[in-house]
């Protein structure tokens, strides 16, 4: 064998070959794109190729800018100093906040920054050509889209948490970042603490996913669980979250199932490689449930989480997010509290499950850092590209929402008097529905001839999402129904 040369040309988990040495046959590791001496690499003998020690850690810096140094960006900022060896061992190169961009200059802050790297001006990142990762934290859609979009034109490569911008501009934002050999990492998009982006993207990737149920925004299940230990009304729930800083001032996002709907849209991507956009799939949140129907599930051997699911039905995707009754003995009806947990069932793995908290400063600062050390040990540089995620041409078509089958749980309030009841079989019957069982307590007697109203649970067997907006439409026209009238699926089993 040829004598090699001193020195070799290294960068992170890549392999390439030497001068006058087949291509297909590596011969040395690449590290983070240093010239190695000999001492540094061991020969491995008889196969060709030259090996990485684990003692070759750069000592030059890697320097990084925050984008938003609001709650999380803040987060982030004090693992960055409170733990710079750490974070130095585990990414290979010690890591300098460079630069961190704020609104306010004046506000106070949980943190204490090195003199100079606070401003206002987000361009100065995006020139500053010795800021090599961003770390962006923009909220909502513009001008996060933008301000992203100059970053990977500048070179630079983006660690974000924003999962609307991903959610509506993905497919243009990755197609940037390929096109300019630049990364996106987004495990903070979803779940805060939880590492499900790093699952369901790489450690199951020998699988094909067969389904995600997941419980993806705490705020809704810290009120869901205030209403059912302490028997309040959801907006007392409510107005404790945002006490305790769970909910924000507009809680709208989070209560109607939107933030849960964008975080599913990402995970769908990753694990279907399916495109769906808010608009392909039911989504409903928890502002319309009343404590009653709380009470009545729980009668019913039942639990009620806003729950976000996809999975695949007879080679179609079904996709939709919605408050849904649960059993009480089953792993996501234990879930408490501002906590997020997914189940994940693959081909191979069988079902997996994935529980912490989704949400907060810290959790969500540990997923961030925990991107910007792979993106700067190179680990993001070798999976960014294979992501199966907006695919040209997805593998699966979206299952239309009237096909959707589940069983169901109705309430109406209906005015106490005959036929009323069967008035409802009726109709449910002549679109295909067939009862399960029905719950209507006793009422008091109305003084003056009044007609009382009072609630009315039926719990159907399973049908299809069509027939019983069939049947509502029917339902809508008794004089005797009386609004509001609440429908939740039933998880299996």
């Amino acid at each position: 064998m040829a004598r090699q040369p001193d020195l070799v040309r290294a960068s992170a988990f890549m392999w390439v070959g030497l001068t006058g040495r087949p291509p297909e046959l590596p011969i040395a590791a690449v590290f983070d794109n240093k010239w190695l001496s000999e001492s540094a690499v061991v020969r491995r003998a008889g196969l060709g190729y030259l090996r990485v020690s684990g003692n070759s850690m750069s000592s030059e810096p890697v320097q990084v800018a925050i984008v938003g140094m609001g709650t999380v960006g803040t987060g982030v900022a004090r693992v960055l100093l409170r733990e710079p060896e750490r974070i130095a061992r585990r990414a290979g190169r010690p890591i300098v906040l460079r630069r961190a961009v704020v609104r306010d200059l004046h506000k106070a802050r949980e943190v204490e920054l090195p003199p100079g790297v606070l401003s206002t001006d987000v361009q100065a990142v995006i020139a500053d050509r010795q800021v090599q990762v961003a770390v962006h934290l923009v909220g909502g859609v513009q001008p996060a889209r933008e301000i992203m979009l100059a970053l990977l034109e500048s070179g630079k490569d983006v660690v974000t948490a924003n999962k609307a911008l991903l959610c509506e501009c993905g497919d243009e934002l990755f197609a940037a970042a390929r096109r300019l050999g630049r990364t996106i990492a987004f495990e903070a998009a979803v779940a805060g603490g939880i590492p499900i982006i790093a699952t369901v993207g790489q450690c199951l990737a020998a699988n094909q996913i067969l389904s995600i149920s997941a419980i993806l925004n705490g705020t809704s299940n810290f009120i869901l669980t205030q209403m059912a230990r302490e028997n309040w009304s959801y907006q007392q729930a409510l107005a404790s979250a945002q006490s305790l800083g769970y909910a924000e001032a507009d809680p709208t996002l989070d209560i109607d199932g939107t933030d849960a709907a964008q975080k599913l849209v990402l995970l769908t991507q990753l694990a279907y490689g399916v495109k769906p956009t808010l608009a392909d799939f039911p989504r409903r949140g928890i502002d319309t449930l009343e404590l009653a129907d709380l009470k009545y599930a729980a009668e019913l051997g039942y639990a009620v989480k806003l729950l976000a699911v996809s999975r695949l039905v007879s080679g179609q995707l079904e996709m939709h997010v919605q408050p849904t009754l649960l059993r009480q003995h089953a792993p996501l009806a234990s879930i408490h509290g501002a906590f997020n947990a997914i189940a994940v069932v693959g081909d191979i793995v069988g079902e997996t499950w994935y529980s912490g908290p989704g949400a907060g400063q810290m959790p969500t600062a540990s997923a961030v850092v925990a991107d910007l050390i792979d993106t700067i040990s190179g680990r993001t540089r070798l999976t960014f590209p294979r992501l199966e995620i907006w695919r040209e041409s997805p593998p699966f078509t979206m299952q239309p929402r009237e096909k959707i089958s589940s069983r169901y749980y109705l309430r109406f309030n209906v005015e106490d008097r005959p036929h009323v009841l069967a008035d409802i079989a009726d109709i449910l019957g002549r679109n295909e529905i067939s009862i399960a069982s029905v719950i209507q307590h006793e009422a008091p007697e109305a003084a003056g001839g009044a007609r009382a109203l009072v609630p009315l649970v039926i719990m159907t067997h399973t049908t299809t999402a069509g027939n019983l907006q069939s049947a509502e439409r029917e339902l809508h026209a008794l004089t005797a129904l009386k609004p509001p009238h609440v429908r939740m699926p039933v998880a299996a089993g």
